[in-house]
């Protein structure tokens, strides 16, 4: 009978992931195959130790050439050195693996164009909980490479075709993070390692964001085994400094686009707010009836600095009872301490007296878009974002093999991830200020870099005021109980069953609240009289987008004034007292304690509570049969498998319902909210069986072809799922927006395709082809639908409005003109409470909805499944080559196609649609290595992709990310074999991010970053 190479294939994939070594250990393991294989009599595994960039190489290949179905990764060079610093840009390097990017690092990842969201990520085969650094709402699975520190983990492996045995969740890949154990050698590992990182991007921000020249990072690693083997303990620790910051020009708060013939005329049958007028000749290529043509609702730059430090730590311990057993007890911790501090200046528009040019198409982009204004806003605000980021897990693995023939595994973890405020004042805490002196204000948007003018403005110290302010409070947990139960029978030399069942409890809880005080306009904060001229500091915009192309233009409106957060806080306290909020609280750790702490003046402050809490349970069982043969002298391997996965979901929710709308004479209507709770329930359930195929052959000795079929989920986000509704704190003259979740959605499922070839000429050389197909049903889509589902009255359209229009001489769109027709012809009104007048003697004030006044409507959006199939289809190309004089390189290349593809000419929401991540990708890699000096030149390239959508009717954007490439650089050198040093160098040619909307014209935003250059040391005992 032919005999199967199922222990081969360990021993491959023990030397790749440097975690099996010449050990009782590795021998009791060699006994339980890799997932996929069958077992054949146990034999001692090569002694391989994992040093260097070949020999990293090398191991990935075998890691690659033995698995079972399509596998990539990437292998420690050595204990506690990984070859990036960041695991997600190591794992860039990964043919069909692209990158998103956080301040210029590696955060989540993209696998064949399914992004973050359907890529499920592992920690030695455990499913991890995720959260998000930046206390925003935690609606992706996906998890955040940045927790982790590179220096304790022994290999990344990326599973592209599904595998019966593993947790459910990846359609894209499953990634599997492996961290070393004590067992892994039987020789004591000692070793230490410094570094000093200088982030060129922290000294590009003005003062008070600006961060330090260097910072340090410090990590070691022991681990050793006594009691002649039958004990070992591991222990990996690591801390992390970091200062960096950006600087970005952004339409921050997107594009409204309209069919050609839609205009802002009120009085017609094609009125639409924030539409181009009817007619005018201050509009040139004015868009025609049967384009789409866009309008930016609001331009700023801002400044942004951010200082985080990571801690990172882990031990393991290990115990051989008897031969056959091995107990293993572990805890993982990370802990990231994030703080951005934020300055900006900004334009808003109102959508009245347009003028600009426009590009001529089907999709009509403004070259120049502007409004004629006098005494409106300059606006400068400060803010900082302050959160505590925990991720902790606690591990028990225990593994037996009773018989030649079985071997068993039970492995059970609790693990969580926390996010909350690291602040006394929230999470996230905002002030804004301005210069009410505003004239007429336009953007350029012809050059990469979008350039804002203002005519007849001068900013000055003394003419400074506060605006409005939000404090919010955030608190996400996301906790994972598993346990998982494997098995193996070798039924004979030639097949096996493996066989196993999981159990799978995930709770998620995000909870937020916010204190906003909605108030602009001159006067209304106290004037500038109320804050002191010596907290403005004047300082120019260009300097900060040198990298940039038309950041040196003339037209820039090139002045700002940067200020200190706590400065303009204390001095509006001192000034105002408690009519400025001041905190927001939530009672997070009791269930019964919701409510936000509110400051005075309650018809100017908009307060908000939402508690969103979903548990999902899962239980899955698998089986697979592994068989080996030979035909007509090629031997085949074959993998037959399904998992059967039931999950029940139960959403329950609480909120804070609107009471009533308040108008502050701007072209905001704040939402004022109850200070009680509401509660609901809501809940979903589904199954899936999940078949995969595995099949091999070696048509010679160095070349083998692969062909899988597999189904795999992806569960839909935490925001689609959870109860409740959710609304914005502010809407405008046209109703406010809101969402709703879904419990009962279903899970994508795609049905996946995989071929592959593969020669493998040399030791650490091959190259490859693969082609993939994946049929997706289930998208999920979003319905905005109208509503009302709260009873409060908007004053727009009301019957004092309307009175302002007809009799008023106002224009619709004109609010300011309303809003003082009424302060000034019906000041003791029901809800117009006038307040005060701004300096030139206008009345100001609020105007509160009355129960005559329209129901406000809102565009609710609810996700959905959607009945349609979609197809995804792409192909991978991977060269690898190592000469024998220590050079060598690789070039891999992915090309995704998809109809799941944003319609640029097609208007309204198209999340269901449209496939986030969906793009292509490249590397090229050239390395030199010998006993003394190592060099790594790596350029990593990712093509436009779709990486976000804005929902909500005429506000339905997509967002690009345009191509973006990279090139890093990293040096060592061997002083002897203890002591050795490096040098690396990230985004060498410091590279400018820059994202758009429906065409280049339409800016998201364009980032200045800046290089990172890391040198250290590192010493092995």
């Amino acid at each position: 009978m032919r005999q199967l190479r199922p222990a081969l294939r360990l021993t491959s994939l023990a030397a790749a992931s440097g975690l099996l070594f010449a050990s009782a250990a590795a021998q009791a393991q060699a006994a339980a195959p890799a997932p996929g294989a069958a077992a054949s009599a146990p034999q001692t595994l090569e002694t391989v130790v994992v040093t260097g960039i070949r020999q990293s190489l090398e191991s990935s290949v075998n890691l690659k050439r033995h698995a079972s179905g399509l596998v990539d990764g990437i292998v420690a060079e050595d204990i506690g050195k990984f070859p990036d610093t960041n695991l997600a840009e190591a794992m860039s390097r990964i043919s069909g693996v692209s990158i998103d990017r956080a301040n210029g690092e590696g955060t989540k990842v993209t696998v064949r164009g399914m992004g973050p969201d359907y890529n499920l990520v592992l920690l030695n085969g455990r499913q991890m909980p995720g959260s998000n650094i930046d206390g925003s709402a935690p609606s992706s699975r996906s998890f955040d490479f940045s927790n982790l520190a590179s220096e304790g983990v022994s290999a990344l492996e990326v599973y592209k075709t599904s595998r019966a045995s593993s947790p459910t969740g990846g359609m894209g890949a499953t990634i599997n993070i492996r961290t070393p154990r004590p067992f892994d050698r039987k020789d004591t590992v000692a070793s230490f390692g410094v570094k000093m990182v200088k982030d060129e991007s922290a000294q590009r921000l003005p003062e008070p964001e600006k961060g330090k020249n260097a910072t340090p990072e410090v990590s070691g690693i022991y681990s050793t085994q006594f009691a002649d083997g039958k004990f070992g303990i591991a222990l990996i620790g690591s801390y992390q400094e970091r200062d960096s910051g950006y600087n970005s020009a952004a339409a921050n708060n997107g594009w409204k686009s309209f069919a050609g013939i839609k205009d802002n005329n009120w009085s017609g049958s094609n009125a639409v707010y924030g539409g181009l007028p009817a007619t005018s000749t201050e509009i040139t290529n004015r868009p025609s009836v049967n384009s789409i043509y866009s309008v930016p609702q609001s331009f700023a730059y801002s400044f942004t600095g951010i200082h985080r430090e990571r801690t990172n730590g882990q031990l393991v311990l290990q115990a051989r009872p008897t031969q056959d057993t091995v107990a293993t007890l572990d805890y993982t911790m990370s802990e990231q301490k994030f703080r951005q501090t934020r300055n900006d200046i900004s334009a808003w528009f109102g959508f009245g007296n347009q003028f600009g040019s426009y590009e001529t198409g089907a999709i009509a982009s403004p070259i120049v878009y502007g409004e004629h204004m006098s005494g409106s806003d300059v606006a400068m605000g400060t803010s900082r974002v302050k959160t505590k980021n925990q991720n902790k897990s606690l591990g028990f693995n225990l593994q037996w093999k009773p018989t030649n023939a079985l071997t068993f595994e039970l492995d059970g973890h609790h693990s969580s991830a926390t996010s909350g405020a690291d602040d006394p004042l929230g999470t996230s805490v905002t002030i804004g200020t301005a210069s009410m002196n505003r004239g007429d204000t336009s953007v350029d948007f012809s050059q990469k870099f979008p350039v804002l003018s203002i005519k007849g403005t001068q900013l000055d110290p003394s003419l400074m005021e506060l605006q409005g302010s939000a404090f919010s409070n955030s608190y996400q947990r996301d906790q994972i109980d598993q346990w998982q139960g494997k098995g193996h029978w070798k039924i004979d030399d030639d097949s096996g069953l493996d066989f196993g069942l999981s159990l799978t409890k995930v709770n998620n809880r995000s909870a937020y609240t916010v204190v906003q005080r909605n108030v602009w306009g001159g006067g209304s904060s106290g004037g500038p009289a109320a804050m002191p001229d010596s907290i403005w500091h004047a300082d120019t915009i260009s300097r900060y987008f040198s990298r940039i192309p038309g950041s040196g233009n003339p037209a820039l409106f090139n002045k700002f004034f940067y200020f200190n957060f706590d400065d303009v806080r204390n001095a509006a306290i001192k000034t105002l007292g408690s009519s400025l909020p001041y905190l927001a609280s939530f009672d997070f750790d009791n269930s019964q304690g919701y409510g936000a702490k509110l400051a005075a003046d309650p018809n100017n402050i908009t307060s908000s509570v939402q508690d969103f809490r979903t548990t999902e349970k899962s239980q899955a069982l698998y089986l697979q049969y592994n068989r080996g043969w030979e035909m007509g002298g090629i031997p085949f391997d074959a993998a037959v498998g399904g998992r059967y996965e039931r999950t029940n979901v139960d959403s329950p929710s609480r909120e804070t319902p609107p009471t009533s709308v308040v108008w502050n004479g701007g072209n905001e209507f704040g939402l004022v909210y109850s200070p009680n709770s509401t509660s609901a329930d809501a809940k979903g359930k589904y199954a899936y069986f999940l078949p995969s195929i595995d099949l091999s052959a070696d048509v010679t000795t160095n070349t083998k072809l692969r062909i899988s079929y597999g189904s795999t989920i992806g569960r839909p986000g935490w925001a689609s799922i959870q109860g409740g509704r959710t609304t914005d704190l502010v809407g405008r003259v046209d109703g406010d927006t809101g969402s709703m979740g879904n419990p009962g959605l279903k899970p994508l499922k795609s049905n996946n395709f995989d071929f592959s070839a593969e020669h493998y000429y040399a030791k650490g050389s091959y190259i490859a082809a693969s082609f993939f197909h994946k049929s997706i049903t289930n998208y999920i889509s979003s319905t905005v639908v109208n509503a009302s589902p709260y009873d409060v009255h908007t004053p727009a359209m009301g019957a004092l409005f309307n009175e302002a229009v007809s009799t008023g001489g106002c224009g619709v769109s004109d609010l300011t003109c309303i809003s003082q027709y009424i302060f000034t012809k019906h000041p003791t009104a029901a809800g117009v409470s006038v307040t005060g007048t701004d300096p030139s003697g206008k009345p100001i004030g609020t105007i509160t909805g009355q129960p005559s006044d329209p129901t406000l409507v809102f565009k609710m959006t609810t996700p959905s499944n959607s009945s349609d199939k979609k197809s995804l289809n792409g192909i991978e190309l991977n060269f690898q080559h190592t000469f024998s004089n220590g050079f060598g390189g690789s070039i891999n290349f992915t090309r995704v196609r998809s109809g799941l593809t944003y319609k640029n000419g097609t208007l309204g929401d198209q999340t269901g649609t449209a496939l986030v991540g969906l793009g292509d990708s490249g590397n090229v890699v050239a390395f030199y290595e010998d006993s003394t000096y190592s060099a790594r030149v790596a350029y990593n390239w990712r093509g436009k992709y779709l990486s976000g959508n804005y929902g909500g009717a005429e506000g339905a954007q997509p967002l690009y990310t345009e191509p973006y490439g990279q090139v890093d650089v990293a040096l060592g050198y061997a002083y002897n074999n203890h002591l050795s040093f490096q040098l690396e160098a990230i985004n060498l040619t410091d590279q400018y991010t820059r994202t758009q909307m429906r065409d280049a014209l339409q800016i998201g935003s364009v980032t200045q970053l800046g290089r990172r250059v890391m040198i250290g040391a590192r010493y092995k005992f």
